[in-house]
């Protein structure tokens, strides 16, 4: 639970202030897809969620 509130807290600053530079691209569709999913409670977040806590721990490990 912890993870995922801060992953929807820093996919959404990332893309405010990529709206905000108005630079849109690749990347800032991936950070809107991932705002997206963590926001809201799909059938597709809990194997979205397992990813990036497997992603956050592996980074950890290094």
């Amino acid at each position: 639970m912890v993870v995922t509130v801060s992953l929807v807290a820093l996919f959404g600053l990332v893309l405010f202030f990529l709206l905000r530079s108005r630079t849109l691209g690749a990347g800032a569709a991936f950070i809107a897809a991932g705002f997206g999913f963590f926001l809201a409670s799909t059938g597709a977040a809990k194997p979205i969620n397992t990813l990036a806590a497997s992603l956050i721990e592996t980074v950890q490990n290094l």
